[in-house]
């Protein structure tokens, strides 16, 4: 069976696809800053990278007809539990509107569909970042009205978990983690006995701060630069994600960078890069303080897990709080092969959004 695999970036589109759970072909597909500022909304580039993915699969001599499995990443909508659902008009409303917030990621779902339509087949998506799975206690903030909003990296850190448990012929419900995903927004997660109970909004600002997410600011600060008048809504937005972190401080997202600086003997970059790590181990010792040393391992994920100016000082801070695993970069498009290979082979129920 083979499974077509999309999962759209800001600037790039992945797109693979798999025999069964065997990866046949891949390819990252870039996406120029001028080619993308003539659309004027995130939806309208839908035409152009279903165009990209199509012609993809001509050069590899795979017709879509041949496709039994579509699949893409998901994007922001309404909160749902763990698992792969189809994609429904409800869903193609929520994701195409930016009812729950636009991201590149939405793109998945919508792209995936029209290609499946075509070809009378069914389109899916699994663990979108509002998988919310989190306790009641977890979600009181410290304000009536506001509660903790969970926008994390759950394709990657489910994946992530569920292979570390099959590695020790474990279930995933059974086991006790916590899993860090460290890429260009980092989430830190509480996997309690299959569901992760507490987790940091990656992208909203909660958390450690990242190579472009501010995560926590002083509460007191931020409402008195919004109310400063320098910086319109949108810019303040764009601040929060997009130009925080690595990249207010030293005007790069990219670690390896940072890493170079250092070396070069830039004391400030090494103090930011400190400082990242430093709050990284902030958060997932806060969690591990809640498990009461009732934890089975901690998981370090992401693409800054290549990183050794990151994953070394990381690991010193933490190794004396049990195992530690480390399975660098992002597996989403083998987690979205076997979701899908999951379904198709009927050992997984559907859910409905």
């Amino acid at each position: 069976m083979k499974i077509l695999v999309i999962n759209p970036g800001s600037t790039s589109t992945k797109v693979a696809v798999f025999e069964n759970l065997d990866l046949l072909v891949d390819k990252t597909i870039r996406h120029t800053s001028k080619s993308l500022k003539k659309f004027d909304e995130l939806i309208d580039q839908i035409e152009m990278r279903k165009k990209v993915v199509i012609d993809f699969l001509k050069s590899n001599k795979i017709e879509l007809s041949e496709i039994e499995g579509f699949i893409g990443r998901g994007g922001l909508m309404k909160p749902v539990k763990s698992g792969i659902y189809e994609v429904n008009k409800l869903m193609r409303n929520d994701l195409g509107s930016n009812k729950y917030g636009e991201h590149a990621s939405n793109l998945g779902g919508l792209i995936v569909f029209e290609l499946a339509e075509s070809v009378n087949k069914k389109a899916y998506i699994a663990d979108p970042v509002v998988v919310d799975e989190m306790s009641s206690v977890a979600k009181i903030s410290g304000l009536n009205g506001i509660s903790r909003r969970p926008l994390w990296h759950a394709l990657n850190q489910k994946a992530v978990a569920k292979k570390y448990a099959e590695k020790l012929g474990f279930k995933y419900e059974d086991m006790n983690l916590i899993v860090a995903h460290l890429g260009g927004g980092i989430s830190v997660g509480l996997h309690k006995l299959g569901r992760v109970t507490d987790v940091n909004n990656a992208l909203d600002g909660d958390g450690p701060f990242s190579p472009e997410r501010t995560g926590g600011l002083p509460v007191a600060a931020v409402y008195e630069l919004a109310f400063s008048e320098q910086y319109t809504e949108e810019q303040l937005r764009k601040l929060n994600h997009g130009f925080g972190g690595l990249v207010s401080y030293l005007n790069t997202n990219d670690a390896e960078k940072v890493a170079e600086m250092i070396s070069a003997g830039e004391v400030f970059a090494e103090r930011v890069m400190k400082a990242m790590v430093y709050q990284i181990v902030k958060e997932i010792g806060s969690l591990y303080a809640v498990t009461r040393g009732n934890l089975d391992a901690i998981i370090i994920t992401g693409g800054l897990a290549y990183n050794q100016s990151v994953l070394q000082p990381l690991l010193e801070y933490i190794d004396h709080l049990g195992e530690i695993v480390v399975y660098p970069g992002e597996d989403e498009l083998e987690a979205l092969a076997y979701n899908m290979y999951q379904l198709l082979t009927n050992k997984i129920q559907l859910k409905k959004y």
